[in-house]
């Protein structure tokens, strides 16, 4: 029972690492100086959770899978993911800032129903060698039997899950304030530069 605590609040604060927080933001800001309180809200909240739907997704049942198949991850996807996520960071807020520029009020619904599942799926990649290593857990584990091993992984999973929603569900009661609507563009100008430098040095330091 304890190791499954364990792997739960584990996973709750993988969910909370910066590069997914500011990928959740940058998604959500996306543009959402132009819509009402309400709908920066509901937006914030879908993307959050179909951002933690598709990095738990795959990093635990990848994860699993790769357990039960015995392969094992080389070093360098290690490094690509991590690579990836910061190239993806600098684009995010780019195209932020660039929406910010171009006043576009149309660009932003069709092709984000599953970009954020998409994106989330892309930011699991560097972590799933460390998963499937089970380095989170501890040297310990290694000799824990299977079903034991994937329960963890899949609580794991469920931590991510739970503090990436929570996350946004804060995220959307700051979207939604009176505040932020008076800052207006400024707030959407300021996660996509912030987007851009952690990319940036997300990337460096890959």
């Amino acid at each position: 029972m304890f190791l499954l605590v364990s792997a739960f609040a584990l996973g709750c604060l993988h969910g909370l690492g910066g590069d997914h927080l500011m990928a959740i933001a940058a998604l959500s800001m996306d543009g959402a100086a132009d819509l009402t309180a309400a709908a920066r809200r509901a937006r914030a909240l879908r993307v959050a959770m179909r951002f933690a739907a598709g990095h738990a997704l795959l990093l635990g049942a990848g994860a699993s899978l790769i357990i039960l198949v015995g392969w094992t991850i080389p070093p360098h996807v290690e490094r690509g993911g991590e690579m990836l996520g910061g190239a993806l960071l600098i684009v995010m807020g780019v195209v932020t800032l660039q929406h910010l520029k171009q006043h576009t009020h149309h660009v932003h619904h069709a092709h984000h129903l599953h970009l954020p599942a998409m994106v989330g799926a892309a930011f699991a990649i560097s972590s799933l060698r460390a998963v499937v290593m089970l380095t989170p857990f501890g040297s310990r584990v290694g000799g824990q039997p299977l079903p034991l091993l994937l329960a963890l992984i899949a609580v794991f999973a469920g931590g991510i899950l739970a503090s990436m929603s929570l996350f946004g569900v804060a995220l959307a009661g700051v979207l939604s304030t009176r505040a932020l609507q008076r800052v207006g563009h400024g707030a959407g100008a300021l996660v996509g530069l912030s987007s851009i430098v952690l990319g940036i040095a997300w990337v460096a330091t890959a």
